[in-house]
């Protein structure tokens, strides 16, 4: 071995190489967190609407540590995705020398079991609001399914000109609702659209005709309903 020439210089060429490649790799790192890369702004790309500004100043003020390189993205996401209101964050490097922030903010749709909101989304989060909202009672985890059938449930319910007060799904997965005039439908556990949509089709000619509306109408029956009025009368 040691007499071969080629094969010891192809040694010593390979040991150069990876001795340079580690000093410019510490120099490269000794460099980039020189304080002469310091962060100079964050920009939001748009103003919050709901985010309040001080929580925002408080996480770059108190919570962001390093440089223009070093800084951690995804770190710094994770802080802004734990605010009220905020949905969903990007953070870039924008040249020269700040970060860019674009913040999703949550879209209340409803109230969730008295206790939370669900999005446009049907994804449940908490947060405070004043808002005149719906209420979305259902099981754990079906906030999505419960946003679909409010969906399709209010599109049907168009011609007659009034909108969901109150969705429900038991836990029998049984659905029922509340018009926002105080009528409560019983749609059962299948062919929700399909029922609200035969009984909207009828309501003019037969229910809302009548001297004292119905309070109470159950559409669970394969070809018609049975209405309930005030004081009990069917």
């Amino acid at each position: 071995m040691w007499d071969n020439v080629p094969l010891l210089r192809f040694i010593t060429h390979m040991l150069f190489g990876i001795s340079l490649g580690l000093v410019l790799y510490g120099a490269a790192r000794y460099v980039l967190r020189l304080p002469v890369f310091p962060l100079h702004a964050v920009e939001l790309v748009a103003a919050p609407q709901r985010v309040a500004t001080e929580q925002i100043e408080k996480i770059v003020r108190d919570q962001l540590s390093g440089n223009f390189f070093t800084v951690d993205i995804e770190r710094t996401r994770q802080m802004f995705e734990q605010l009220p209101w905020v949905r969903k964050v990007s953070v870039r490097r924008k040249f020269p020398w700040s970060l860019e922030i674009e913040i999703e903010e949550q879209v209340a749709l409803a109230r969730w079991n008295g206790s939370a909101l669900v999005n446009t989304h049907g994804e449940v989060f908490v947060a405070r609001t004043e808002q005149v909202l719906p209420a979305f009672i259902g099981q754990p985890d079906s906030a999505a399914q419960v946003t679909q059938v409010y969906g399709e449930l209010n599109v049907a319910l168009q011609p007659l000109q009034q909108q969901i007060a109150q969705i429900s799904l038991s836990p029998r997965y049984s659905w029922q609702v509340r018009l926002d005039g105080g009528m409560v439908l019983e749609l059962g556990r299948e062919q929700m659209v399909q029922r609200l949509a035969r009984f909207v089709a009828v309501y003019p000619y037969s229910l809302a005709a009548m001297e004292r509306p119905a309070n109470h109408v159950d559409l669970r029956y394969r070809n018609g309903f049975a209405a309930y009025l005030p004081g009990g009368n069917v």
